[in-house]
């Protein structure tokens, strides 16, 4: 359970838990100005300024005013973002957006330490003997722990030693007036029930990246799929210019950062013969873009967006077959990667090494969770694309009679 808060005594839905004061909270403002002077001119986020604070008050012990908040953070052997996973560890999730995500944020953190390691050099006193690990340990005590408001980033203690619950709408309330934050109980709490927040609606992905857990059965879970023009279409660069006209809107994923024009992110369909919600709309219209065959298609397609509301291809196409063939090409790659999926699942099956550390088996949980939740919302998408398909099928032989 690692850290965890329990009721003490009966707290009831609409009582206020906790109660932490702006100026007790850990923000970039707390960073020395001696040491904020020589960072001054270069591109260091927040997240890595919190990191280098956490560096310093842990360095001071006991004169840190923080010191029985530091003390209580997580140690290495107790992290589990895939940020801290073996290169071994790392490839039972290679299928999952996942591992290139952590591939790319282990290069941001390599890069800020380059970019901070004159300061620490400045300060042997405050850093010596500070390492990439131990400033990627701070790196990620900061992106697990640390809550956003309308001061900025900042790390709340005590208030996160409260576990995720993903369907608990208790979550961290900023009050300017009185320059604090609190936390209100959602529903009753019996003396000694664990009591739980929501960290927000996020998918297994961002819970194991960024705050190194995941849920059996996550509510929130999506899978982000990439989708390209072949080099080898002739109307490649047609079809470029066409997109790059009729941009869709920007697509972020599940803590708000853009994702690039070709991913698209699939939630989990829950009515298998509705509309399709879950699949987003700039998805299949990016497959009715890529299906077309003719120089034509593609000026109709820019007519009809240029004729409602800008928005293209995002009405069935006229053509019923054209339509069939452009989910179809979808329902070929989601089986795909649900086959790829499978594959990956049934490699954690679980095996009885007596030399297994309880680390690896803990993190081969963690992907299980991760792998079956991606499937099972590919499996979603892949069934009502089967029923859309169907439906046309069905369309296109009544119009050949």
């Amino acid at each position: 359970m690692g850290r965890s808060l329990f009721a003490s005594e009966i707290i009831r839905t609409g009582d206020c838990i906790l109660k932490v004061p702006y100026s007790v909270q850990i923000a970039p403002g707390n960073l020395l100005p001696k040491i904020k002077a020589l960072l001054s001119d270069k591109k260091i986020g927040t997240v890595s300024k919190l990191a280098m604070i956490l560096l310093v008050e842990q360095k001071r012990g006991q004169d840190s005013e923080w010191d029985h908040y530091i003390s209580c953070l997580p140690q290495h052997g107790y992290i589990h973002s895939t940020i801290f996973w073996s290169e071994y560890e790392l490839d039972l999730i290679c299928q999952s957006s996942v591992y290139q995500e952590t591939v790319d944020q282990k290069v941001t953190i390599e890069k800020d330490f380059a970019a901070v390691m004159p300061a620490l050099e400045q300060f042997p006193e405050l850093f010596e003997s500070i390492t990439l690990k131990d400033f990627m340990r701070a790196y990620f005590l900061v992106t697990s722990r640390a809550w956003e408001s309308t001061k900025g980033l900042s790390l709340i203690p005590f208030t996160d030693f409260m576990n995720h619950d993903g369907v608990s709408n208790s979550i961290v309330l900023f009050d300017e007036d009185k320059k604090l934050s609190e936390v209100i109980a959602d529903r009753n709490y019996s003396p000694g029930e664990e009591v739980l927040i929501s960290y927000g609606k996020f998918p297994n992905a961002t819970l194991l990246l960024d705050f190194g857990f995941t849920l059996p059965y996550n509510i929130h879970d999506q899978v982000k799929i990439h989708m390209n023009i072949p080099y080898h279409d002739i109307l490649r660069e047609m079809k470029l210019e066409l997109l790059q006209q009729h941009p869709s809107p920007t697509t972020k994923d599940a803590i708000g950062f853009s994702c690039s024009e070709d991913t698209f992110i699939i939630k989990e369909v829950r009515s298998p013969k509705g509309k399709g919600k879950g699949l987003p709309q700039s998805l299949r219209a990016f497959a009715r873009v890529l299906c077309c065959t003719s120089p034509q298609e593609l000026s109709d397609l820019a007519m009809e967006a240029a004729q409602t509301d800008g928005r293209l291809a995002r009405r069935p196409l006229k053509d019923s077959r054209r339509e069939f063939q452009a989910h179809q090409m979808l329902l070929s790659h989601i089986t795909h990667l649900m086959q790829q999926h499978d594959a990956a699942i049934k490699l954690l099956a679980p095996v009885n090494f007596p030399s297994m550390c309880d680390t690896f088996a803990h993190r081969r949980q963690m992907a299980h969770d991760l792998l079956t939740g991606e499937l099972r919302v590919l499996k979603s998408a892949s069934t009502w694309l089967k029923n859309y398909c169907a439906v046309l099928q069905s369309t296109i032989h009544c119009q050949n009679l």
